[in-house]
């Protein structure tokens, strides 16, 4: 059995420049993912974790959970204390976060985060997950952080992956050479190598979105939802229809059985829901390197070129196949 930091000293000559920095970052990522996990474990028993708002909300107008709060913290304090991060950005902050000792001013990376996605599912005992990505920083090492080192397309990653705390808790990551899964064995304290080199099938019978929102999706969402309902036995239509409202929790399921998530524009949310830099550029790295895809509807994610830290985006990720025509039908109708 190989544990998470086996496997990361094992494979860190994929990355021989970093001298071992990446490793001690991923590390801190996994420290801080067992102490939310714990907590989320024991959130129905505490009544000062359980028990919704914060009473605050995040940048974006949404309620911040007393869990997204103690996530982000715990989190921010890992990636601080190790010296390997110059800085980060989260879901949960209003502006990036400058680590400004000397140490950490000539670190070579940055995080972005959204430490716990899917919270207001935390009080119905629901997966939820974190998600992180990793890039190397643009700004000259010795000075302080700037705006542009968090601006980056996804393209620029380095390191990307999510934990899901479920029935078992999954921390699942890429380097760029493949995406790997680890379950966590709360007996040894450790994250045990469970899924190597996963692959998205190709075609998957899965599709996952708010339909509730049906009315304001655009007409080339429309199109391929009455695809995936229609009746063919050749390409196993009608698809299974399956939505959890936790993006991890909905990615890492079609992910490992193929599938497609889609969280269009014209909902209450213009633009798309998701955030580009803490959400779809993490998980758009990790489906390529599984050999899935991800969109806009048109454009692929990791190709955008953010201009601001929350910014939006619509998002259409999972199986090529099914990417693919989701893909055709949004260009057919992109018009109407």
């Amino acid at each position: 059995m190989i544990t998470l930091g086996e496997y990361i000293i094992k494979n860190q000559a994929e990355y021989p420049s970093a001298s071992g920095e990446l490793s001690s970052l991923l590390s801190s990522i996994r420290r801080a993912a067992k102490v939310v996990n714990r907590e989320i474990n024991r959130a129905g028993l505490v009544t000062d974790i359980i028990g919704g708002s914060a009473g605050s909300d995040n940048i974006q107008g949404e309620a911040q959970q007393k869990l997204d709060v103690f996530a982000n913290d715990v989190f921010k304090a890992a990636l601080e204390a190790r010296g390997e991060v110059c800085g980060i950005a989260s879901e949960e902050e209003d502006y990036f976060v400058g680590f400004d000792d000397e140490r950490q001013c000539n670190a070579k990376y940055i995080v972005l985060m959204d430490p716990l996605d899917g919270s207001s599912n935390i009080d119905v005992n629901v997966s939820v997950g974190t998600i992180f990505s990793i890039y190397r920083r643009v700004s000259e090492p010795g000075q302080p952080v700037t705006i542009d080192d968090f601006l980056q397309p996804g393209v620029n990653q380095i390191a990307a992956g999510y934990v899901v705390y479920g029935s078992s808790t999954m921390l699942v990551y890429t380097t760029g050479n493949g995406v790997h899964g680890f379950t966590y064995d709360p007996t040894l304290g450790s994250f045990c190598l469970s899924h190597e080199n996963i692959r998205i099938p190709e075609q998957g019978h899965i599709y996952s979105i708010n339909e509730g929102n049906y009315i304001r999706f655009p007409e080339g969402v429309k199109q391929y939802l009455k695809f995936c309902q229609e009746k063919d036995d050749a390409t196993r239509r009608p698809y299974t229809s399956r939505y959890i409202g936790s993006l991890v929790s909905d990615f890492h399921r079609n992910m490992l059985k193929g599938g497609i998530y889609i969280y269009p524009s014209g909902t209450n949310s213009p633009n798309g829901k998701l955030r580009l830099l803490y959400e779809c550029n993490p998980l758009a790295f990790m489906a390529e390197q599984a050999g899935g895809k991800a969109t806009d509807g048109f454009r692929r994610i990791m190709e955008i070129k953010p201009t601001e830290l929350h910014q939006r985006t619509p998002y259409f990720i999972g199986s090529c196949n099914m990417v693919d025509k989701a893909g055709e039908m949004m260009i057919e109708h992109s018009a109407e």
